[in-house]
């Protein structure tokens, strides 16, 4: 799944070196922070945050275990 997140973020931004994304795992869900320049959040969050909810509604789509959730952080 962070390869995933990483390619779609890696096509979304304007700097995609500086794209690094870190993974947490607790009981049932996934953190990933996403590490981007400060000049490609806006890009990731979107208006009205629809770009974020649309990448995560893709990694659910993508999930194999059902009771798996995804929360993305992004970090300046």
């Amino acid at each position: 799944m962070k390869e995933l997140l990483e390619s779609i973020i890696k096509g979304i931004v304007k700097n995609p070196d500086k794209v690094k994304i870190s993974e947490e795992k607790n009981e049932d869900e996934i953190i990933f922070e996403i590490h981007v320049d400060p000049e490609d959040v806006g890009q990731i969050i979107g208006k009205d945050g629809r770009t974020i909810k649309s990448i995560n509604t893709l990694l659910t789509a993508a999930k194999k275990n059902e009771n798996t959730k995804f929360l993305l952080k992004v970090i300046r």
